[in-house]
């Protein structure tokens, strides 16, 4: 698959945390053909087995990456205005004059507005405005607007994926769309090459709202190992403090007490053996991605996370480079094959 088309495809898709039905139809056909069983669970997770090559019963390897993304829901219909709050974390200073889409009984166009400075007193103009202070116009009569919209209907950024230079690319919902293209390119990768545990690639929902996804099909699928894929800090022009990487150097390695040890030191051996350029990104506590609720669902499994370096974090233009997509995949699916049947992590002291 080419990289670019495939990221472009599933940025500009919809799936906001609880609504992601739009984006995973689109993951489901992209797998079906990559995998020998595809499911939906009853949280809504996207789950693709692809059977290994080892003697049954085979150790299971999960890989995840969110499918949702921060949006917007309506709270109030008002004089053919719609009145809405964040649905996972939206920050209120990039929202004003966006476009978005309304997704009601059918798709909508609408602005971002608010009251031009011109009326406003001057102790407010420089002010970040508050969610009542803000408001969707989608063009229409009022008794139009009731009559398509609902209140708890979810709003989405209409930003179509734009190339720029050397590489790089911006969009939407790349966290963590981006993840879902690299899982894809390994589920590909992999329907090529021998590897003895059966692969479990998921695609789960409602991560920024509290990693729902990640501990109920962490439960279901039960793995013996996990790597989950997200988005980490790049370097942006005004930031160049500890824990923030550059574009298109690689993806992030990440070590501490989310991250088994051993599942670190595979996945650093592995990315030394293809030669695939790579940080290694220190996180003192909980990583606040997949990998937290993966680690400690049932009685605990071993985990690993790969981080995509996104500038411009949880806004409608957050940058990335392709190439960092590409080795992530290539990373995962190489780490995936090179497990050997009888590998399972441990802890230091448990051969003592």
């Amino acid at each position: 698959m080419e990289t670019l088309p495939l990221l472009k495809k599933l940025s500009e898709a919809s799936g906001p945390s609880g609504y992601e039905g739009a984006a995973r139809k689109i993951v489901r056909s992209l797998w079906e053909p990559l995998a020998d069983d595809v499911r939906t669970d009853a949280l809504g997770n996207l789950i693709a087995l692809q059977k290994g090559s080892g003697p049954e019963p085979r150790p299971v390897i999960m890989a995840a990456a969110h499918l949702d993304e921060i949006a917007l829901i309506v709270t109030e219909i008002e004089k053919g205005f719609l009145r809405f709050y964040s649905l996972g974390g939206v920050d209120r200073r990039i929202l004003l004059g966006l476009e978005v889409i309304v997704h009601g009984k059918r798709d909508l166009y609408g602005i971002i507005g608010t009251r031009p400075p011109h009326v406003l007193p001057p102790s407010e103009r420089s002010k970040v405005l508050f969610w009542d202070k803000l408001f969707i116009d989608v063009g229409l009569p009022e008794e139009e607007v009731k009559d398509l919209i609902r209140v708890g209907d979810h709003i989405t950024f209409s930003t179509p994926l734009l190339e720029l230079r050397n590489g790089l690319v911006s969009g939407k919902a790349f966290d963590n769309r981006a993840s879902v293209t690299a899982l894809t390119l390994a589920l590909e990768t992999l329907g090529h090459q021998e590897h003895a545990w059966d692969f479990c690639a998921v695609a789960t929902v409602q991560e920024e709202v509290g990693l729902y996804g990640a501990i109920t099909s962490a439960y279901g699928v039960a793995p013996q190992l996990a790597i989950a894929l997200d988005v980490t800090f790049a370097k942006q022009h005004d930031d160049s403090a500890a824990g923030v990487f550059e574009l298109d150097k690689g993806p992030t390695i990440a070590i501490g007490p989310n991250f088994h040890p051993q599942v670190v030191e595979q996945l650093r051996k592995t990315a030394g053996a293809l030669e695939i350029p790579h940080y290694i990104e220190p996180v003192a506590g909980r990583s606040g991605t997949d990998a937290w609720g993966i680690q400690i669902a049932r009685e605990g499994i071993p985990t690993g996370l790969l981080g995509l370096p996104t500038r411009y974090m949880h806004q409608p233009v957050e940058t990335m480079s392709l190439r960092d997509i590409e080795r992530t995949g290539r990373l995962l699916a190489h780490f995936v094959a090179r497990l050997d049947s009888d590998f399972r992590p441990q802890w230091e002291d448990e051969n003592e």
